[in-house]
């Protein structure tokens, strides 16, 4: 195998689909995040396979995200979250759809639609409930009514809000309070609108918890991945992406020596290290050094000793039978992303999306 892969597994995606479709009501689309690298992975196979099985909807951060796919061949709908006036002109072009958080944006795509002569453009209009991220505020609707009346530039596709911590229910009643006020807004918005939007305000972990929100569609991100913010749910999730390297080296190391950058470890005893070529120019972060990180090797677990160098660790094989070439699993199968971030307080989001481009990516189905 190449030095360093990330592994993408197509069947897994299927698997999880199914599953996040198997909470849904029926009738209840289901939009695709497909950002930041589908989330690390590969974006253009990830979206190709979820496009076979028949998802609704994708959606991005930024513009260019959008273009990848569809240079990829993605005919579905995408939703671009975060689009600047900059990419505006783009998003026309290559039949994306934005999301128009405040009025700056509102206005300005109303006036780069009308340049482009388009009517009824499909927009996304995103509603902050307490995220406090992007959004118009509740109490905006009858300004953003009348800058709609006042164009046939543009169309609302859909009415939406994102949720702040519904993968938490000792916040259950800060969640419900943001889908009690996402259904007052929608209101106002469909008593005045001559047709309706569809509504969403779902990710994963609403999916999973909060079956009240699903409305007319729901964006599943982190799911689709193999992660359901909690352990009972990643049982019935299977992680997409499994980084694998292999052993460069074994060195043995003399009771007294120490072991990498800044002599970050020392051995007590004779022991044996392998040295693996993956470091924090590859993702894996400094974090993970000094025995808080680990990887698998012939199914046993072996601790990074002293600092993750860039694009290098050493393990702890003293009581592993191994020798150089063989298979090491970073995280995957044996153990996922969710338990190694957890070693240094963070979540499986970092770690996925922070693995470097140069990590080889193999299609598996």
């Amino acid at each position: 195998m190449p030095q360093s892969i990330l592994e993408i597994d197509l069947t897994a995606l299927e698997h999880n689909v199914d599953y996040l479709r198997s909470k849904l009501t029926p009738g209840v689309k289901l939009m695709a995040v497909v950002k930041a690298y589908a989330y690390g992975s590969e974006p253009a196979a990830v979206a190709q396979k979820l496009m076979s099985l028949g998802v609704d909807y994708f959606a991005v951060a930024f513009v260019e995200e959008g273009v990848t796919l569809r240079d990829a061949g993605i005919t579905a709908p995408i939703l671009v979250l975060h689009p600047q006036p900059s990419g505006f002109d783009t998003i026309i072009e290559r039949c994306l759809e934005p999301n128009l958080y405040s009025f700056r944006v509102l206005q300005g795509f109303i006036a780069s639609a009308k340049a482009k002569q388009q009517q009824n453009y499909p927009v996304h209009l995103k509603f902050n409930t307490g995220l406090n991220r992007l959004g118009f505020k509740k109490g905006d609707e009858p300004k953003i009514l009348e800058t709609l009346a006042a164009t046939d530039a543009i169309m609302v596709r859909s009415l939406f809000s994102h949720l702040v911590a519904s993968e938490d229910l000792s916040e259950r009643d800060f969640t419900l309070k943001q889908i009690s006020d996402f259904k007052e807004i929608a209101s106002h918005m469909l008593e005045k609108l001559d047709y309706k939007p569809f509504l969403h305000q779902s990710n994963t972990s609403a999916i999973l918890n909060f079956p009240e929100a699903q409305f007319d569609m729901v964006r599943a991100g982190i799911g689709l991945y193999g992660y359901g913010n909690n352990p009972e749910e990643d049982k019935n999730l299977i992680p997409v992406a499994s980084l694998k390297s292999v052993i460069s080296q074994i060195h043995t190391i003399e009771k007294g020596e120490s072991v990498g950058y800044n002599r970050g470890f020392f051995a007590e005893r004779q022991m044996r290290t392998a040295t693996i070529p993956l470091g924090h120019a590859d993702g894996l972060s400094r974090a993970y050094g000094k025995g808080k990180g680990y990887v698998y090797i012939n199914g046993k677990k072996a601790e990074i000793v002293g600092n993750v160098c860039m694009d290098m660790i050493m393990v702890n094989v003293t009581e592993i039978d191994c020798q150089e070439g063989d298979e090491v699993e970073v995280f995957g199968k044996l153990s996922s992303a969710s338990r190694l971030s957890a070693t240094i307080g963070s979540i499986p989001y970092e770690l996925l999306t922070a693995i470097s481009q140069r990590v080889l990516r193999i299609i598996r189905e």
